[in-house]
């Protein structure tokens, strides 16, 4: 066990595929986690209040079915785990306990368990967003992620946050609630996992003529969509058979009812209105290609991968005036309140052609280059170095060769 230093929970990961659910930008980072660490880690199961930690082998076949993430999923993973509850767990004591999708946070009794395993933990932060803006949630997950928070606070060796703004909204959670913040904590942003894919021609697009605007994300109310349904609703009065396409890429979420709606009821908004419930990432690719701008009009995030993405296809964006998006895009796109339908409407006209801001962003794109996932792990992997050194229990024998081989 000394080369596997780590022990990565991957029950969001096991419970996604089962579902049959696209990937998320949470399911996205888990990913790229059980990608960098997979070598040098143990899988950690949880379902409940059952929690198993399976060794080196049956790590290595579930993170192997992980990746391939194919149509025999649902028939291979039963087997798998059913061996995996009548094989004696590993001694984990001293190991970093990695969780990176928020699973299991909430369970009543969680950071004991992880104090009796001897585990260190440390968790990514993704958002506070249920707990800042509830009334774009489901009913309860306010209370859920409160007590998810409560829980990282109590038994955190460590806090990866995905942002600083993220970070600032945890520390002052942890204020109120009259918490101690973790005495480790990084900020890290998310990184893309290679260059897009480039299309071999035009991706092909309703009304193929007509230029579009582009939206990426699931469709629920914190995205403010309808505010994107109600300005089109207001193109198409203006400027009829005129009116640019808006394309919206993202599975249909909750608390969205009235969106849904207009989707499903309005004739002419279905004429100017396309949504993709998923695509790949060479039509993506080409879809920002192609696109006038990506539009991102929510009222909250936690990071923002779709604008990093656009800025690394060179894609020109309007976007709301929120923190996190200064912080990780700076001065590139056009940022503008997300309850403010005027300003929204005059830089979509604008942008719909070669306006003096649209060129602006152009220029600024060409020298932009996004962080990549090995940014982020060098920076994550020194971080996990240090922390070793500074932990109520024994440290790991060759922790930093085994979190950096070869190095």
């Amino acid at each position: 066990m000394a080369s596997r230093p780590l022990v990565l929970d991957v029950s969001r990961l096991i419970w996604r595929l089962w579902a049959g659910r696209f990937p998320t930008g949470i399911d996205r980072v888990c990913l790229a986690y059980l990608a960098h660490y997979r070598a040098r880690a143990c899988a950690m199961v949880q379902w409940g209040r059952w929690r198993k930690i399976l060794p080196a082998a049956q790590s290595d076949a579930l993170f192997t079915l992980l990746s391939e993430s194919g149509s025999h999923f649902r028939r291979r993973l039963p087997p798998l785990l059913a061996r995996a509850i009548w094989t004696p767990s590993p001694d984990v004591r001293g190991k970093i306990y990695i969780n990176v999708g928020h699973t299991g946070l909430d369970a009543t009794g969680f950071p004991q368990w992880l104090a009796r395993k001897g585990l260190r933990p440390i968790f990514m932060v993704h958002d506070l967003i249920p707990i800042t803006h509830p009334h774009f949630c489901r009913p309860g997950e306010a209370a859920r992620h409160s007590q998810r928070m409560r829980n990282l606070l109590a038994a955190a060796d460590g806090v990866i946050a995905n942002s600083a703004d993220t970070l600032g909204q945890l520390q002052h959670f942890a204020t109120a609630q009259a918490i101690p913040m973790p005495a480790n904590s990084l900020v890290a942003w998310l990184g893309l996992d290679r260059p897009m894919p480039t299309p071999r021609g035009p991706i092909k697009v309703p009304h193929q003529a007509a230029p579009y605007f582009l939206c990426i994300g699931t469709i629920e109310a914190r995205k403010n969509h309808l505010m994107l349904l109600r300005l089109w609703q207001r193109l198409i009065v203006e400027l009829g058979d005129a009116t640019p396409q808006l394309i919206l890429v993202g599975q249909r979420g909750w608390e969205a009812d009235d969106v849904f709606a207009l989707l499903d009821g309005d004739v002419a908004l279905r004429r100017h209105v396309t949504e993709l419930g998923r695509c790949s990432d060479i039509t993506l690719a080409g879809l920002f290609d192609q696109a006038r701008a990506a539009l991102m009009p929510s009222f909250a995030e936690g990071f923002g991968l779709p604008v990093v993405e656009a800025l690394q296809r060179g894609c020109p964006i309007i976007a709301s005036d929120l923190d996190v998006f200064r912080e990780i895009a700076g001065n590139i796109p056009l940022l503008l309140p997300p309850d403010d339908l005027e300003a929204w409407h005059k830089a979509v006209l604008s942008y719909r052609y070669d306006s003096t801001d649209w060129q602006r962003q152009k220029e600024a794109l060409a020298g932009y280059t996004p962080q990549s996932w090995a940014d982020h792990f060098d920076k994550v992997d020194a971080w996990i170095v240090r922390l070793s050194g500074q932990s109520r229990w024994a440290n790991s024998s060759g922790l930093e060769n085994a979190i950096n081989p070869g190095r």
